[in-house]
């Protein structure tokens, strides 16, 4: 059976306090990130990271996109200025300052390499 050309995926998370990989673009296919915004459901401002990491000869490095930006009450933020290519095994990571108010969306392509 042929792999498909393009596949189009909505991710969505609740943020953890601890950085969580929340997407890894698979064996054979890139991804692109055409959207990441993170919401401040709760009452008070919270921070959020956001992240890529990529594995080399066995050592994760990671670059930080935000660090600890912070997110106002019943805010949304937009994590991206523009679009993200992640490389296969290429990893989207995640945290908050809070285990409950912010929740993630992302949209995603993933193309056949």
């Amino acid at each position: 059976m042929a792999l498909a050309l393009n596949i189009f995926k909505t991710i969505t998370k609740v943020a953890s306090t601890n950085a969580v990989g929340i997407y890894t673009a698979p064996v054979g296919y890139t991804g692109v990130v055409l959207l990441a915004q993170a919401t401040n459901v709760g009452g008070n401002t919270q921070s959020v990271s956001f992240s890529h990491q990529r594995t080399t000869s066995g050592i994760a490095v990671t670059t930080e996109i935000l660090k600890n930006f912070p997110v106002s009450a019943s805010d949304t933020a937009n994590l991206l200025a523009g679009k993200l290519v992640l490389e296969s095994g290429d990893v989207i990571v995640l945290s908050a300052s809070n285990g409950t108010d912010i929740k993630f969306l992302g949209s995603i392509l993933e193309t056949l390499n």
